[in-house]
Parts: C-alpha cells; structure tokens; sequence
C-alpha cells in the first residue's frame, strides 16, 4: 500500500513503529456521527467499532478507556474500581492537550501524553476491532492483541 492511501498520523506511525499490522479505512467523518455512522460507512457491526474516550478524575488526571461503540462506560463503576471518587469526560481541548488529537479522530496510539489505558473486557474477544487511526474520518482495523502495545488494563466498566 502506498503511503497515499492514508493519513500518516502519529498512531500510524506508532503502530508501524511497533510493527503492529492494520489495515486503513477512511469514511467521510460526519460531525456527532459517532461510531454507529463509521460502522455504517464501513458496512460493520458497531459493537466492534472501538471508541477512545478521555476523561478526566477529580485531581484533573486524564486517563482513556476504550469500549464498544454500543456501549456506555458507566464512570461509577469506573471509578469505584480505580478507587478515585470522580470521573467525568475531559473538556476537548484539555484532550487534545493531552492526546494531540482532535475529538472525533483521538486514537489512544501515539498520544503526546503517556495516559493510563483502560479498555472494556469484552474488547479482546473480538477478532478484530476498528479504532480511529488518529485524524476524523480515519479508522485502523487491528486485531484486540495489539492494544497490549498499550498496556491496556481489561475492565468491566460498561454501563447497564
């Protein structure tokens, strides 16, 4: 593939730096479309349509947790588990901050902050998933194994 036929953004560059195959899909990025218009773009079931949430804990610390694009994260049972008292979305420009990408095209691979990784259990008995490849309108198809790049920790954190 030639390096036309996609973004080179510093998650591509991360996954080629950690010699993590994936396979490029653009679709045309549609304000508040979510992951049920990248699934639909990309004629997939949304459930392995991956999204990168950043957030935020009551000391301002930002972490991310990857859940299914049909799910919720429920951030009680977030933060009960990770022991803090609250955790709520980051305001975009604290994550872009923090990640170097824009809401809507935030991939947890090539962060310019080193942010702690949470993804939902569930996640790693996929065969593959899509995750956003770090620009809006842009998702890598990989397989689950690859966020141990991240050292990702498995949760169970969807909402109900």
């Amino acid at each position: 593939m030639s390096k036309t036929d996609h973004p080179v953004t510093p998650a591509v560059r991360f996954l080629r730096q950690h010699k993590i195959e994936f396979v490029p899909h653009l679709y045309p990025y549609e304000e508040r479309g979510g992951t049920a218009h990248s699934a639909h773009c990309l004629n997939v079931d949304e459930h392995v349509v991956v999204k990168t949430i950043v957030l935020q804990n009551e000391a301002k610390k930002g972490l991310i947790v990857l859940m299914h694009g049909d799910k919720q994260i429920s951030t009680r049972k977030l933060g009960r588990l990770l022991g803090m008292k609250h955790i709520e979305p980051a305001d975009p420009q604290q994550a872009n901050k923090w990640t170097g990408y824009l809401v809507g095209g935030t991939s947890p691979f090539g962060c310019k902050t080193t942010l702690p990784v949470y993804m939902e259990r569930s996640i790693a008995a996929l065969d593959k998933i899509y995750i956003n490849g770090g620009k809006r309108g842009f998702l890598v198809e990989i397989s689950p194994i690859a966020l141990n790049a991240l050292a990702a920790e498995a949760v169970d954190v969807a909402a109900d």
